[in-house]
Parts: structure tokens; sequence; C-alpha cells
């Protein structure tokens, strides 16, 4: 089954959960540019959650969802908020959202966690999921270790329910190659920073117009905590205090507040400027709607041109 039939948008898109990024503003207007748009909680508290769906609401009369990290200390706050408010979809990083799922499927909420194992998928598929989310390293901010290339068909292989690709995603011939693996559809995140509905500072979009395939970098892997960031300042400060063995207190004394800095204040050289590899692939600011369009035309434009070449 299409993502667009189970979520009930028109694309078979969904926008990544962007912490500090993704507000109920934001999403709405990714669902109503066809995808289905997400508001990501990130460092929130249940309270600010509750109204960021409500504006969501007031803007779309379109599918939407809540990203939800589970490490946050509000978790099982915003866990029921979500059931509250009567969203259509939940996502989930960063953790196992077992003990939410009945919650969650009792108000009628699609469930699809993301994962960077296959192992997870397996192990979640248990709990009624409706899809997953396998995710590889090139995403940006926090990462597992498969490429999206090697991590998609063995998600695929490991579980019955559908599975959507995400990670290095910017493109119609990305998207084609992850339906060519089994996908059902993509999620997307650092293609739509590039985006003019993105409220993120102009430096940081400026940022990743000029990022070249090799301008990211991954760092807190000494922590269990990868993140891939830009390249700057901050991400050299930090991979030298990982090189000498630093305490996850002195690392997060270079990073606490990074990623608002970055959002906000477009702070470029201690700010954390979260970006995947696909920064290098983008050149021009672009409405929503124009980039999901040429992801889905260009995927199946893809697709049809292959299985001629190769009939």
């Amino acid at each position: 089954m299409k993502l667009n039939e189970i979520l009930g948008t028109e694309f078979p898109i969904i926008q990544g959960g962007m912490a500090n990024i993704a507000t109920g503003e934001f999403a709405a207007a990714c669902s109503n540019a066809g995808a289905l748009g997400m508001i990501a909680t990130g460092g929130w508290d249940a309270d600010r959650l509750r109204r960021e769906i409500r504006r969501a609401r007031e803007l779309t009369d379109k599918p939407f969802g809540v990203n939800l990290m589970l490490m946050n200390p509000c978790a099982d706050e915003m866990a029921g908020v979500i059931a509250e408010e009567g969203v259509q979809v939940v996502t989930t990083g960063a953790g196992n959202p077992g003990k939410y799922i009945p919650a969650w499927k009792e108000a009628g909420i699609k469930v699809l966690p993301v994962v960077a194992a296959a192992v997870l998928a397996k192990r979640l598929e248990r709990y009624g999921i409706d899809a997953v989310i396998a995710e590889g390293t090139e995403s940006g901010g926090h990462v597992g270790e498969m490429t999206t290339m090697a991590l998609v068909p063995q998600v695929i292989d490991a579980v019955d329910v559908p599975v959507v690709a995400a990670g290095g995603i910017a493109s119609g011939r990305q998207m084609a190659a992850a339906l060519a693996l089994g996908a059902c559809g993509v999620q997307v995140g650092t293609c739509l920073l590039a985006s003019e509905e993105c409220p993120i500072h102009d430096n940081y979009k400026q940022a990743v117009l000029k990022a070249k395939d090799s301008d990211t970098v991954v760092t807190g892997r000494s922590v269990g905590g990868p993140v891939r960031c830009l390249k700057n300042r901050m991400t050299r400060e930090y991979l030298a205090l990982e090189k000498r063995g630093a305490t996850l207190e002195e690392l997060e004394t270079v990073t606490l507040g990074g990623l608002r800095r970055a959002v906000f204040d477009g702070d470029m050289d201690t700010g954390s400027v979260m970006a995947g590899q696909v920064a290098g692939m983008l050149r021009e600011i672009r409405p929503l709607r124009q980039i999901f369009e040429e992801l889905y035309q260009g995927g199946k434009a893809v697709l049809e041109s292959v299985n001629r070449e190769w009939q």
C-alpha cells in the first residue's frame, strides 16, 4: 500500500520532525502543500505541544501528525496530549514507544516509529504499529549507523508492515531509489530547510545552500548520542573534546542551546546547524509545494525511464 493511501495525503511524503523548526504552523504548511506535516516536540512541554496542535488545526484541514522524542522528560504527558487532541499520526524517535501505543491506537491514531535498525522494527511490530520509518545515517540531527541503502531493505525483509524510507532523500532520483528498495513512501527533512515556508533564520538557509557534499559531520558518538550537523567552530571544538575523552558534562557546555542559536539567532559559528548529507544538493529556496511535486513527479519519471531501459 502506498504511503499516501495510508495517511490520506496527496503525496507519499512525510515531513520529518525537526526540533525548534517544525511548529504547528510549519506542519500545517507542509500538509497544505500535499505531504504529511509533522509537529516536532523537541524540548517542549505538554502545554506547548497542545498549543501547537491546536494552531496546526486552525491552519489546515488536512492530516498532520506529531513527532515525539521519547528522551524528553515530558514524554509521558505529551503522549497523553497526543491521544486527547485526536492527532491523526504519531512518529517517535530515540527509544521504544511500546507503553504508549495501546492508548494511541485506542484513540484511532496511526503509529509510525522511526528506527535505525531492523531488530527494533521487528520488536515494535508486535505492538500493532501501522508502519515503520527506516532512517539512514545520511539524515540530519540524531542518527544511527546504517546507511539508507543498507537499512531499508533489511527492515522491509524483517517486518510485514509498510516501511517508509528516510535519510538522504532530496530529489526524484533518490525517491525512486527508495521506492525501488520496496519503501511505500519517504520522509524528508533537510531539503525542506531550503523552503520559503521554513521558519529558520536566513543565515541557516544560506549555510545549507552553500554546503558541499562533505560539509557535514557527526558529533556525539563517544557518548551514544550521534548528531549530524554542518561543520563549524562548534563541531570542531566538540570533536576535539571527544578525542580527548571529555565527559558528557564537558561536551554539553559546547552544545547547550546550540540548535536554538542556529534556528533563531542565525549563529552559524557556535550553533548546532543540523542538516543531512543531501545539503550539498540544495541550490535554491523554493515553495514547499514545488519541492514535494518535484520529489513525487521526478521519482515517477525516473522509475518509468528505468522500466523502459530494462525491459
